[in-house]
């Protein structure tokens, strides 16, 4: 016997039992991108390798320790894309999508980290995400905003608290880095090893450290707001008084730094308790030079990033039902029906109703045994075809989620019955 092969670790299948939850999210999602113009973009898997040590950043753990980096046959330094926004940047400045226009885009797909498996963090996950581009206010700030809460409650979630805070301008955030180089390299001797790591190219990540022996130091650290300029202090008070009017409650996160260098002013996440210490479900900000970083023309922008794992984790975690994507019905036919007329009869039907969800017997067998697949597929409804019916131009069709009797109708009424059927079940 062959030996068996298994799937890569930290890489996973969905496996059609789990579908419900991942259709309810693709629904919801794409159909509130939708309601605030955005339009989707499809990126590659794949990029050349600068694209993100120049716009991830070459001093992040991303780039450092995380991505699948590999070359081609050609030479090429090829790299597994590890998020979503660097490919849409070079996507939109390739193309010429920025010039002398504002742009709205929202993105799914799997991203790859090499990182230790665990619940909620995977090596292949992924993530839907939303872009604007073109916009220098802090209107689209808070329009992003809302639109994650809008989603959440779509979906069903609640109990996520919101975490604000501002990063500045890169030259603010210049001197801010001074100031927390020169505040921890006086505790050098209690940093741990990634933090001294960190502390000479990017100190601003010793503020985000999991490490709870430096919690204290880090609560005691320098905070951005001293060096920040009346510009994006106006910009920020502007988001928050924003987000009051609307009613979305926040909490003002000074240590909010976020793992990637091209954030700008305006950063935020959305966090839960419901799942252990991976509690953030959706993060994101304002990057506004990360255009210009990767060729194109100075270009202010906005974004978020959602986890598809971790919200369909925290959709479990609270009940959230998902999408009935099961069968509406099931076609049973005798053997000695023949095949191909049972398939004109399943065809004709899902001409007549596009939307019936409509599984067909296949393989033969009894009716019972049918009967027994069109109950395992979770099927409300079973559409019989008997040589008596068959013969006279007529259908069974028998309720599968409780005792109702069989009736029998007219093929050309069968449409119009098995709706009113469904209606009726789905009352029930």
């Amino acid at each position: 016997m062959a030996e068996t092969i298994r799937s890569v670790r930290g890489i996973n299948d969905v496996l059609p039992d789990e579908n419900p939850a991942w259709a309810r999210l693709e629904r919801v999602a794409s159909e509130t991108f939708a309601t605030y113009g955005y339009d989707r973009i499809r990126t590659p898997i794949m990029e050349h390798t600068p694209l993100f040590e120049r716009g991830v950043g070459e001093a992040t753990d991303i780039v450092e320790k995380e991505m699948y980096t590999f070359t081609d046959r050609s030479g090429d330094s090829l790299t597994l894309r590890p998020e979503g926004t660097a490919g849409v940047v070079r996507a939109g400045v390739e193309h010429g999508l920025f010039h002398n226009a504002t742009q709205r885009f929202w993105y799914s797909g799997p991203m790859f980290r090499h990182e230790r498996p665990q619940k909620g963090r995977y090596r292949q996950f992924h993530q839907f995400g939303v872009e604007a581009f073109g916009q220098a206010g802090p209107d689209v700030d808070i329009e992003q905003i809302a639109m994650s809460a809008r989603l959440f409650a779509r979906l069903g979630i609640t109990g996520l608290e919101l975490q604000l805070n501002t990063l500045g301008t890169p030259e603010e955030r210049t001197a801010y880095r001074q100031a927390l180089q020169t505040y921890f390299s006086t505790h050098r001797d209690r940093l741990d090893s990634d933090s001294l790591d960190r502390l000479d190219r990017n100190p601003l990540r010793i503020l985000d450290s999991k490490n709870p022996d430096l919690a204290d130091l880090i609560a005691d650290a320098p905070t951005l707001d001293m060096h920040l300029s009346e510009a994006s202090r106006n910009h920020f008070d502007t988001v928050c008084a924003g987000l009051t009017a609307l009613g979305i409650d926040y909490r003002l996160n000074p240590r909010l730094v976020r793992g990637l260098d091209y954030y700008t002013r305006t950063v935020f996440e959305w966090v839960t308790t419901d799942l252990g210490s991976q509690d953030a479900v959706c993060s994101g900000g304002r990057f506004d030079g990360l255009v210009g970083r990767l060729g194109g023309h100075s270009t202010p922008a906005t974004g978020f990033a959602l986890g598809s794992e971790r919200l369909i984790q925290l959709m479990e975690a609270q009940g959230v039902p998902g999408d009935d994507v099961a069968p509406h019905a099931y076609v049973i036919a005798a053997d000695t029906i023949p095949s191909a007329e049972v398939t004109r009869i399943a065809e004709w039907l899902r001409d007549v109703l596009p939307s019936l969800r409509l599984r067909a017997n296949a393989g033969g067998g009894s009716f019972k045994s049918q009967f027994k697949r069109a109950d395992r597929c979770g099927a409300r409804l079973a559409l019989i075809l008997g040589e008596a019916e068959v013969e006279a131009g007529r259908i069974g069709i028998k309720p599968l989620t409780d005792a109702r009797e069989q009736t029998t109708v007219e093929l050309a009424d069968a449409p119009q019955q098995v709706t009113a059927w469904l209606d009726e079940l789905a009352l029930d």
